[in-house]
């Protein structure tokens, strides 16, 4: 079975993890091959975004591979969950925006996954979870990333009761941005691709990198941080240039 599949339409790319018959779980051979598909697509400056999901309708990643967890021990846990959080490494490290596309299931290492993108949006039928507490595990790597989205008490909530909620809770919460019916997924994704793509390839690659930095710097270091990254996009045309095309389409309205 192919593990992962690979669509692209331009600058837009899809990796979609392919295990729908057991809910799209992730086992070592998923998750390496994922890294190895998104570190490739990394390395071409056409990309623009990137879309993450899972194939079929039930699940975009239903959590790691209960099999796999029966057989670790010490030295392979800690193997184990090292690749998961390169998994979303490598996703937060992508310098172009990630959207997670969440169409079902989507639970513990999936939602570890999923937290490392950059924009959510789940369609109604979404359940999201932390369930590790359940089977006698920690919640851990980018599980860290859930009080930034959702606050700490939500975020112990989620990890201590290993309780499900769903996308409308979600999105109350602030851990997804939009929710759509399952039928208007694909049509609701694309108008934020849309958005994207029409913007300046070098200044959302640069809203990105400042993003990352914001992250972890003090308040008056990160606006400095914006200062530079200012400079940086003046270092090629595109400013000038778009610039140039908007005050071109603001005189042609204001003629007609």
């Amino acid at each position: 079975m192919t593990e992962i599949i690979v669509r692209r339409h331009g600058g837009v790319a899809t990796v979609s993890i392919n295990n729908a018959a057991r809910l799209n779980c992730l086992g070592r051979a998923q998750i390496i091959a994922f890294i190895d598909a998104v570190t490739t697509l990394g390395d071409d400056p056409d990309l623009r975004v990137l879309i993450v999901t899972g194939e079929g309708d039930r699940a975009f990643m239903g959590g790691a591979n209960l099999h796999e967890l029966a057989e670790l021990n010490p030295p392979r846990a800690r193997d184990f969950l090292t690749l998961i959080h390169r998994m979303c490494k490598v996703l937060r490290d992508l310098r172009v925006p990630v959207i997670a596309r969440v169409n079902g299931f989507c639970l513990g290492a999936g939602l570890e996954v999923m937290a490392a993108c950059d924009m959510h949006i789940a369609s109604d039928n979404a359940v999201f979870g932390m369930p590790e507490v359940k089977i006698g595990l920690p919640s851990v790597v980018e599980a860290a990333l859930l009080p930034q989205l959702i606050g700490w008490g939500r975020t112990k909530l989620l990890l201590y009761t290993g309780d499900n909620i769903d996308a409308r809770t979600a999105l109350e919460w602030g851990l997804v941005e939009k929710v759509v019916p399952a039928a208007e997924l694909d049509s609701a994704l694309d108008r934020w691709v849309e958005s994207i793509v029409e913007s300046g390839p070098k200044a959302i690659r640069l809203q990105k990198d400042l993003i990352r930095e914001w992250e972890v710097l003090p308040l008056n270091d990160a606006i400095e941080a914006g200062i530079r990254c200012m400079y940086r996009a003046y270092q090629s045309d595109e400013p000038i240039r778009m610039v140039d095309e908007a005050l071109q389409r603001l005189k042609a309205r204001k003629r007609g």
